[in-house]
């Protein structure tokens, strides 16, 4: 016994706490009962509120049933840490765990190191999931119907989306005549800084409005710095990002890269930024690398830099982008482009060293791998890390590291 409690003394701070066990809830909206213990499947909660109340603490577990429905908030303001997250996660058979209801929010992350799974937010009354907390994971959650399916506040910061499903956030928060001020519809609507969005399949932010016709993004960031945009597919929203700050305030150094981008609407756009003449400019610092656009409409542009354009505001590499309508628009100063494939009607922008117009031989209008001579092979230009927000970032689209010799778009051929 005694040199079991020496060694216990001489291991790392913290050791010991990573590797007590903690408690696990379980929520049952069918056949659960509040006045249970709900520290097991048969003693489960029925109601979120037993959730919400409860003294959740570092490295516990809440496992709500799946084919489970609940028209309640889910508030988690619990705080874990990076060593022990708080876990919310399905179990049991059947349909993700499901909260609606457009009378309330649905999940709403005010705590930190949280990490969500599994779940499934629908028809909520501002976004699927609402995060204002630090260090959070959402990984392999649904959100539809929403007017932002993720939201992540200003407070929020070094969170994480990834391996998400954002399918339909359709509904617009301000859609009035007039004004240039109609918004929402948006896969994910980034307030914060420094977060991670990657792997995420996003379709169908796409609504009416009364002042565009049609709005809505993929990923949005207003006021957001230094977020990470990467591996994501992108198909049939209106945009796949736009940019913008209020103000007195930044949306600073954002990434963009190997996102896979395609659309069959009439209308629609890769990356949208501005200068310092725009009401809700200057976007400096973005970055937009070994992307693959695919929108063959006629009325839509890959990428616009307006009010005020230049090498500050936005750098492109060797992306792969095919258009209907115009390939790229600058005014100022211009963007800076490099190593890049652009195919389309007609262009209002300079093309940058190794950057060329032609037919980059996609597989086909949905699949943006690279066909046998494609001029985008080889074309690239090759990048240090920081191009892609950091050197665990550059692999391609599907998981391949990229080589010496380095193709433009998404995919290395």
């Amino acid at each position: 016994m005694k040199s079991l409690v020496v060694a216990l003394l001489l291991l790392p701070a913290g050791h010991l706490e990573s590797n007590v066990a903690g408690t696990a809830y379980y929520v049952d909206s069918k056949a659960g009962d509040d006045a249970a213990a709900g520290t097991s499947a048969a003693t489960a909660w029925k109601s979120l509120a037993m959730v919400n109340a409860a003294a959740l603490k570092p490295g516990d577990t809440v496992n709500l049933k799946r084919g489970g429905g609940w028209s309640e908030t889910l508030t988690l303001a619990a705080k874990g840490t990076a060593a022990r997250p708080i876990v919310l996660q399905p179990y049991g058979t059947g349909a993700a765990p499901k909260l609606s209801g457009q009378e309330q929010p649905c999940v709403v992350i005010t705590g930190n190191h949280w990490k969500v799974a599994g779940i499934r937010a629908s028809n909520c009354q501002w976004a699927g999931f609402e995060i204002s907390g630090d260090g959070n994971e959402l990984d392999g959650v649904a959100a539809d119907r929403n007017i932002a399916g993720v939201h992540v506040a200003p407070e929020g910061s070094r969170n994480t989306i990834r391996n998400s499903t954002l399918t339909g956030n359709d509904r617009m928060s301000v859609n009035d005549d007039g004004g240039d001020n109609d918004s929402g519809a948006f896969g994910v609507l980034l307030n914060g800084d420094d977060n991670l969005v990657t792997g995420n399949t996003i379709t169908g932010s796409y609504a009416a409005s009364k002042d565009y016709g049609v709005d809505g993004a993929a990923i949005e960031i207003f006021n957001g710095d230094r977020n990470r945009i990467t591996h994501n597919l992108s198909r049939d929203n209106v945009t796949f990002t736009e940019l913008g700050a209020r103000k007195g305030s930044t949306a600073t150094g954002n990434v963009f890269a190997f996102n896979v981008v395609t659309s069959s609407r009439k209308l629609g756009s890769f990356l949208v930024t501005r200068g310092s003449g725009h009401v809700v400019g200057p976007v400096k610092g973005t970055l937009a690398v070994h992307n693959s656009v695919y929108l063959p409409a006629a009325k839509t542009i890959g990428w616009s830099c307006h009010d005020g354009c230049a090498p500050g505001i936005l750098k492109l590499r060797n992306n792969v982008i095919v258009v209907g309508g115009e390939m790229g628009w600058e005014d100022g100063k211009g963007a800076d482009d490099a190593g890049s494939v652009y195919l389309g009607r007609k262009k209002r922008f300079t093309l940058g060293p190794k950057s060329v117009i032609a037919d980059p031989r996609f597989v086909s209008r949905t699949d943006l791998r690279l066909r046998p001579g494609s001029p985008a092979v080889g074309r690239a230009a090759v990048l240090s890390p920081v191009w892609f927000g950091g050197s665990a970032i550059t692999k391609d689209f599907a998981g391949k590291a990229l080589g010496g010799a380095r193709d433009a778009g998404a995919y290395q051929h």
